[in-house]
């Protein structure tokens, strides 16, 4: 998880870009006042392409990711773009009742199919951007077992224990059914927080020992460490799902090239994780250097986003 203690973390920035080329009967209209707007009442440092705001889930690796990307990305043409950080149910809601504009990170067909349903009315789908997303139950990549089938027969190699996430979270709920599906009741099944699962993915493999984790793809971890997913016969974890952009109703009207923009992102797993690990290295006083810098390294890619 990101270096991030706040629930709600907004970036605002003005462009200050401001449109030439009025005609001579125009000037007069549009001379500026002392205060900075004109005389018909406009402000000159408003962004040109309008306000945006995306909503992020908190905790969500590539929410964050992406969002931070799209806000650097839609400043640079022209649109004054602020973030804010929820939970999922308030971010869907936002969403729907149009306080936010856009989330990238929706999950479907299952993971968010409820709030889609609840919510989907007043919403707008834009598009796929990942299509090989799925919750897993991941090992070392030099463990023992390949499957999640073989873990029963080799619980001593890790300790008997299977470490989880926060117990609420729907990953949880899948693998307490992949437990009883492949009769995994002798091992222990860990639950506490996304961060101290990790902390022990680290210390694991820093050390050199077998563990067995829940995770979920796309995520950073699959960069940062030599791990690799049980293969699940009996489909006890679920299918691949789809992470989805959504807007609210009337985005694309409003933003037409915004929407084309959204509808076009594909991201592949490798450019995700390579930025997810540059942002988990660093404080989130550092995320608009990191993203800058990434920009820069994939400018060719990141062209192509509004191209």
């Amino acid at each position: 998880m990101f270096k991030r203690t706040a629930t709600v973390f907004a970036v605002t920035a003005a462009s200050g870009l401001v449109l030439a080329g009025c005609s001579s009967a125009d000037d007069d209209a549009a001379e500026e006042t002392t205060d900075g707007s004109t005389a018909a009442g406009e402000e000159t440092d408003a962004a040109a392409g309008g306000d945006l705001t995306l909503a992020v889930f908190n905790g969500w690796d590539e929410s964050v990711a992406t969002s931070l990307l799209w806000e650097a990305v839609l400043e640079e043409q022209g649109y004054n773009v602020e973030l804010e950080y929820a939970d999922p149910a308030p971010v869907f809601q936002g969403v729907a009742d149009g306080d936010y504009d856009i989330v990238t990170d929706v999950w479907l067909p299952l993971t968010h199919e409820s709030y889609v349903e609840e919510f989907g009315d007043d919403m707008e789908e834009l598009g796929a951007w990942f299509d090989s997303a799925a919750l897993t139950i991941a090992v070392n990549s030099d463990a023992p077992v390949d499957t999640i089938a073989e873990l029963a027969d080799s619980a001593d190699e890790f300790d008997n224990r299977i470490v989880g996430i926060e117990p609420g979270a729907g990953l949880t709920a899948a693998t307490e059914g992949a437990i009883e599906t492949y009769g995994l009741e002798g091992m222990e099944f860990i639950t506490s927080s996304t961060p101290a699962m990790l902390q022990e993915l680290d210390t694991a493999t820093s050390n050199g020992e077998n563990i067995v984790v829940t995770l979920w793809e796309p995520h950073w971890a699959y960069g940062a460490y030599d791990i690799k997913n049980l293969e699940d016969p009996e489909g006890a974890m679920g299918e691949a799902e789809e992470i989805v952009t959504y807007g609210r109703t009337g985005i694309t009207e409003e933003f037409p090239d915004v929407a084309e923009w959204f509808s076009n992102f594909t991201m592949d797993a490798e450019l995700l994780y390579d930025l997810e690990n540059k942002l988990n290295d660093a404080d989130e006083s550092e995320f608009e250097t990191v993203v800058a810098d990434w920009i820069a390294e994939n400018q060719e890619w990141v062209d192509s986003l509004t191209a």
